[in-house]
């Protein structure tokens, strides 16, 4: 029965690993791609004619390339965040190293309780955890 258990674990891991990988390696379709594929769903939900099917190619071939070129844009602003954000924590980083050059060991040891104190604040906030608020006080129907 314990090999049994074992056996099902493992092709279960091994499943899904495939999946996860699979899903990994697909690459976007291109805007062409994507386009011909919506024209050809349309083409057949609507009997759409020759001329019909070309027209909306053309459109739906525009809008494609109009998000890819927006998709993108707001791809290399995401990484340009990413990194903004990682040179801030850098430079947090290294004040934080500098503080405690300068603190003695009983006031680094106050200052990492603060400074985890602090942490643990900011994910009660709302929209934070869930029903975890905290010090923040609640309003009441009708006061």
């Amino acid at each position: 029965m314990k090999n049994l258990t074992i056996a099902m674990l493992l092709v279960l891991l091994t499943g899904i690993t495939a999946m996860a990988q699979d899903t990994k390696t697909k690459e976007r379709p291109t805007p062409e791609e994507r386009a011909q594929k919506q024209t050809e769903m349309m083409a057949k939900q609507l009997e759409l004619s020759e001329d019909q099917k070309a027209q909306i190619l053309a459109i739906n071939l525009e809008n494609a390339k109009k998000r890819e070129g927006e998709m993108e844009a707001r791809k290399a602003e995401m990484d340009a965040r990413r990194e903004e954000m990682k040179a801030l924590r850098e430079e947090m980083k290294s004040q934080d190293e500098a503080i405690k050059e300068v603190l003695t060991e009983e006031q680094r040891a106050k200052w990492e309780e603060i400074k985890q104190s602090q942490k643990d604040r900011r994910g009660r906030r709302p929209g934070g955890q869930v029903g975890d608020r905290g010090d923040i006080p609640r309003k009441r129907g009708g006061n």
